[in-house]
């Protein structure tokens, strides 16, 4: 961007002592790269002499530097040129300048006409009911002079909802990188220019964000707001601000900006502002006049009407001056156009400065780049904001399309409340035979009474009331029906969203919202462009400026030079977009999308980067460090506590049951023990049967005399003393048995309480380690914000 004519761009720089740098600052020492050339510099930037990679020295011998700096090219292109041009040739460019700014200014009346009733509509002004008529819309005594918000309310949701979009609190710059193969050095690069710009655009330039929060009132409601983008000699640095519509002085038969064939920037100015920019040099030092009074517009002395200010400052001193700042095409006598050598006759862009009191020129500025000195071209300087594109130059905006419905609406709301006050106040008519009363004014309080001379007439008829009627109901479901319609056109109306099914799709949602909202996608859209646009100017200002880049920033991201802050504005500039999203116009779009984001990913979990969603869903929210909300990454891969629980209680489970197994085999094996000694026993008792039935079968019949034979009775003694021993034997076998199995049963019992006290030191376990998880965590967040308050101290 161009420098402002006559000043040099170190004029109001001030190095830091080398001695008197601040304790505890970092200092970085950089080393140039193998094989580069190094440079040395003088103080106004100029290379004096170079050091080649061969051992080699290029140094000047006339005493001119080898290279001169860029700063001091510009200023000499972009320098004031007034003092060059004749007294003559100035005062024609004067007056045409003048009389062709007048003629601007006349073709457009009808459209500041319509601003100023806009103004009006507004409604911010106090208005009591008119006494004893008025021309504001109550020609009658007492009648009421409110205005309904219908235009205000549409023009304060649209501010508040662009500044929370366009404005964000961390900065409204970002880089966008479509390269996925940039090295770590280049996005370092990136990184850092992001956060500085951001930085001077938060923390250094401080008017940026509030006169950018004005300028989207006035857009919202006019529908046509610019900024103006250049190098301010008396911030020596570039800066961004915003001028109202009916400040920029176009001829209304103009398309947009760039084709006009004046653009003129009215500027109200203090005197001593004016002598201060005559002191650098920016304007010319002439003697100037008194200011004159301000011929104010209609929209002008509205506006100071809403703000009960007077017009005009009383004392001549006080005024403020009136300053012409006209970018047009000109052919200068002395600074002719050529073409081949010839002149061509060719108008070329410059910047005339015009004292309106004085009719005095005050600079001349060439207004292209000497790149494009063959054929001039005018350097964008001005950006339009739109809120919908128009017929012509003036676009339309929530003026236009809700000032006819507010001037109806306000009409009906009056006749409803003066329909009220006449029916519980009416107005009367008397005889005149009671005619002869003090007054015609009667005004009883409640409780009291009035002495009415009525002449002998029955009171009721000396005095008969005026017939008013209440108000409509008709009346007012029309007010309503009017309301409904211009909410919804100017984006006001409240989004039922919320009612119906609770489990609605979200892409039904996300539909009833996008509906709602499409007017204000179109504007959202329209300004993201705009201020994209806007930045690009500011890189191109900062490029021809780069000192002015980090000069004030006491800690920036990168160590900044003029070579490598040139090489990242031309390695980024085109990546330099706002941080807002073309796509989302308000919060809830953001959260409702972020809403889908996650339904989508539950339903297909595997395709999707679980920490990559909640990060943009946190972010989304507003969080700008997502991380902090997010476990240790050592705890980041393990299952969560009630998992581990359920896990235990499952291994717990497994092993009760394991052992109630092991419990029933072995009580399995005890009763066949058991059995098989009982068919043992059973069978001995069997075969001792057998052998007592043999030893009574061979018995001799009763009577005789059996013969002297004891064998047998030996046999059986034997047979019984046999049982015995197998039966104690089996006793014996059984009682081991037994021992064995109430073995059996210890060692299961104290096996399954070794298992319970193992589980129980598991959960024990387990509730200690997510206790420990949740303390790493908080130690880690405790950190984090430890972390964060310096750095925020520091940027602040």
């Amino acid at each position: 961007m161009a420098l402002v004519p006559g000043l040099n761009p170190n004029i109001r720089l001030v190095e830091p002592d080398p001695d008197e740098l601040p304790p505890g600052e970092d200092i970085v020492v950089e080393n140039a790269p193998e094989g580069a050339d190094v440079e040395h510099l003088d103080d106004k930037g100029n290379v004096i002499q170079i050091e080649h990679d061969d051992g080699s020295i290029t140094i000047s011998l006339d005493g001119k530097p080898v290279e001169e700096s860029a700063d001091e090219d510009n200023a000499e292109w972009f320098g004031n040129i007034v003092d060059k041009i004749d007294e003559g040739e100035l005062s024609r460019i004067a007056d045409e300048l003048i009389r062709g700014i007048g003629d601007d200014n006349d073709s457009r009346k009808d459209w500041i006409e319509d601003r100023a009733q806009g103004i009006k509509l507004l409604g911010l002004k106090i208005e009591v009911p008119g006494i004893g008529g008025s021309a504001e819309g109550a020609p009658v005594e007492g009648m009421n002079r409110v205005r309904h918000p219908l235009l205000l309310e549409a023009v304060l949701r649209f501010q508040a909802n662009a500044r929370s979009e366009m404005l964000p609190t961390d900065g409204p710059v970002k880089i966008r990188i479509d390269d996925n193969n940039g090295t770590h050095q280049t996005n370092q690069m990136a990184d850092a220019l992001e956060k500085d710009l951001n930085h001077y655009l938060t923390a250094i330039a401080t008017e940026y964000y509030p006169d950018t929060d004005r300028m989207l009132l006035m857009l919202g409601f006019g529908g046509l707001s610019f900024k103006k983008v250049y190098f301010c000699p008396l911030r020596n640095r570039p800066v961004s601000e915003s001028i109202d519509a009916e400040d920029l002085i176009v001829n209304a038969a103009a398309t947009d900006i760039r084709s006009a064939k004046r653009a003129t920037h009215r500027v109200m100015m203090r005197p001593s502002t004016v002598k201060r920019l005559q002191i650098l040099g920016v304007y010319r030092d002439v003697q100037l006049s008194t200011p004159l009074p301000q011929d104010l517009d209609s929209a002008q002395r509205e506006k100071k009407a809403q703000q009960g200010v007077e017009p005009e400052a009383l004392n001549p001193e006080d005024r403020d001056r009136e300053i012409f700042e006209c970018y047009c095409e000109l052919n200068i006598k002395g600074f002719e156009h050529k073409w081949k050598g010839k002149e061509s006759g060719l108008e070329i862009p410059w910047r005339v400065t015009i004292d309106v009191s004085s009719k005095q020129i005050l600079s001349v500025v060439r207004n292209y780049d000497e790149d494009t000195a063959e054929l001039p071209e005018a350097r964008p300087v001005f950006v339009p904001y739109m809120f919908v594109p128009g017929f012509g130059f003036y676009p339309i905006g929530l003026l236009h399309i809700l000032g006819n419905t507010t001037n109806a609406i306000t009409a009906a709301w009056r006749e409803l409340l003066d329909a009220g006050m006449f029916a519980n106040f009416p107005g009367f008519l008397f005889s005149d035979a009671g005619g002869r009363q003090n007054t015609n004014i009667f005004r009883v309080p409640p409780g009291g009474g009035a002495l009415v001379k009525t002449g002998g007439m029955p009171l009721n008829q000396a005095i008969m009331p005026l017939p008013y009627k209440e108000p409509s109901g008709a009346l007012m479901t029309l007010v309503d029906n009017i309301a409904t319609t211009g909410s919804r056109l100017g984006g006001t109306s409240e989004q039922q969203v919320g009612e119906g099914r609770a489990d609605a799709p979200v892409g039904t949602t996300l539909a009833l919202i996008e509906q709602a909202q499409k007017i204000l996608n179109s504007v959202h859209k329209r300004m993201h462009a705009a201020q994209a646009e806007e930045f690009q100017l500011l890189v191109k200002c900062f490029k021809e400026n780069p000192k002015s880049f980090w000069q004030r920033n006491r800690k920036p991201a990168f160590a900044w030079d003029e070579k490598t802050f040139r090489d990242a504005l031309d390695m980024y500039a085109q990546s330099l977009v706002p941080q807002a999203d073309p796509n989302t116009a308000s919060h809830t779009q953001r959260i409702i999308k972020v809403m889908a984001l996650k339904q989508l990913q539950g339903m297909s979990p595997q395709l999707y980067d679980a920490k990559a969603v909640d990060t943009a869903a946190l972010q989304a929210l507003g969080w700008n460090n997502p991380e902090q909300f997010f476990v240790p990454p050592a705890a980041m891969n393990q299952p969560p506590p009630e998992v581990l629980k359920g896990i235990e209680e499952i291994k717990l489970k497994h092993s009760d049951q394991q052992i109630k197994r092991e419990a029933m085999q072995m009580k399995g094996q005890a009763d066949a023990a058991k059995l098989q000694l009982d068919q043992a026993k059973l069978q001995q008792d069997g075969q001792l049967g057998q052998a007592k039935l043999q030893i009574e079968a061979s018995k001799p019949p009763t009577g005789l005399a059996p013969p002297e034979d004891k064998s047998q009775e030996l046999a059986l003694k034997a047979a019984d003393i046999a049982s015995k021993a197998k039966d104690v034997q089996f006793k014996q076998e059984r009682a081991l048995k037994e021992d064995e199995n109430r073995d059996l049963e210890r060692q299961a019992e104290l096996q399954e309480a070794n298992l319970r006290l193992v589980g129980d030191l598991m959960k024990t376990k387990a509730s200690q380690s997510h206790a420990t998880t949740e303390r790493e965590a908080q130690h880690a967040h405790e950190k984090e914000i430890a972390r964060m308050k310096p750095k925020a101290k520091s940027d602040g």
